[in-house]
């Protein structure tokens, strides 16, 4: 048997791994007060490329996006997302949990659009009533999108300038990013982004760390105090060190981005794969998340070999089946997907 459940399925880079073990034994101050997390701070600084940029760590994807949207947003204000937005329906409420609201408006292939985006503003600040509404604070997107779709530069640009518009943040989540940014397929860069957002993170969890993700603050933005805002929020690390030395590591020698264009050669092969059984796709995915529509008798057939995740009901016959590859993904994984009868 072999996994293709999710892109967390094994710990950690070997080369993470090995940091961590030469570095156990220093003596360290906790918090993210080492010298291995300030390193790791201004690698990622000079990776995007904005002086302004301000970075922090935090211990998980969706206690990041709690910790972020609630901290820079006031006390009337929500998020907008579109409805597949990992915020509105794989955190267990945990943004409502603080007080604030999700705001959904219409997606496409699990992307927001510039112009539902304006028409959405357009229309609550011309009802006579909206004061006793939940205003809209921020928009939240991901790259790539739950379903594994990109947005362009072009699109980012769009969304962007409705946020400038409006005077509201952009905070991108990055849960994947890295996947993203290798896909054959996009056109955006880590500068790109870092332009166009107000805050956004950088993966690790899901990109070959252990656990942990580098939130980018990219206006000299970052809320006061916000060191004593995560730990209220439960998500601040006393042995910071075990982020920053994750962190330093990715980001020496371009390891973060060799190991996601990895995982996205994989998803290429494993995309033929699919091609040639004449799997039908839920999604064009361009990059390494694969959704298929499968019945249950392909899924059983499916499940003799290969453990995966069934990502929801597509209709009365077939389930939305994905299929993950990472960067610990094999080409002898992929051989048993290949050799399928």
């Amino acid at each position: 048997m072999v996994s293709f459940e999710c892109d967390y399925i094994a710990g950690a880079h070997p080369e993470i791994l090995k940091r961590l073990m030469e570095t156990n034994m220093e003596a360290l101050s906790g918090y993210g007060m080492d010298p291995y997390t300030e390193s790791a701070k201004e690698k990622i600084i000079k990776a995007c490329g904005i002086d302004t940029a301000q970075v922090e760590f935090l211990t998980g994807g969706t206690q990041t996006n709690m910790v972020v949207i609630s901290t820079m947003l006031k006390d009337w204000e929500g998020v907008i997302a579109v409805p597949s937005g990992h915020v509105s329906i794989h955190e267990s409420g945990a943004i409502e949990f603080t007080g604030h609201e999700v705001l959904e408006i219409p997606g496409k292939d699990g992307k927001m659009q510039a112009d539902v985006l304006r028409d959405y503003l357009i229309r609550f600040y011309s009802d006579v009533t909206h004061d006793h509404m939940t205003f809209p604070g921020m928009v939240y997107i991901s790259y790539p999108t739950e379903p594994g779709t990109l947005y362009s530069k072009k699109e980012m640009e769009d969304i962007s300038a409705v946020c400038r518009e409006y005077g509201i943040p952009l905070y991108l989540d990055g849960a994947r990013l890295g996947y993203g940014l290798m896909s054959r397929h996009r056109d955006l860069t880590l500068h790109d982004i870092a332009e166009l957002t107000d805050v956004f993170y950088i993966g690790g969890t899901k990109v070959g760390a252990l656990c942990g993700e580098a939130v980018v603050f990219t206006k000299n933005n970052r809320p006061p105090h916000f060191m004593t805002s995560v730990k209220k929020r439960g998500a601040l690390l006393a042995k910071g060190r075990l982020l920053g030395v994750q962190f330093d590591t990715l980001f020496t020698d371009d390891l973060y981005f060799k190991i996601s264009r990895h995982a996205m050669d994989m998803a290429e092969q494993l995309k033929e794969i699919i091609r040639e059984k004449g799997w039908e796709f839920y999604v064009d995915s361009p990059t390494n998340q694969q959704l298929i529509l499968m019945d249950d008798d392909q899924m059983e057939k499916l499940a003799e070999h290969v453990i995966f995740d069934r990502w929801g009901v597509y209709d009365d016959k077939r389930t939305i089946v994905r299929l993950a590859t990472s960067w610990s993904t094999t080409e002898e994984d992929l051989q048993v997907l290949r050799n399928i009868k």
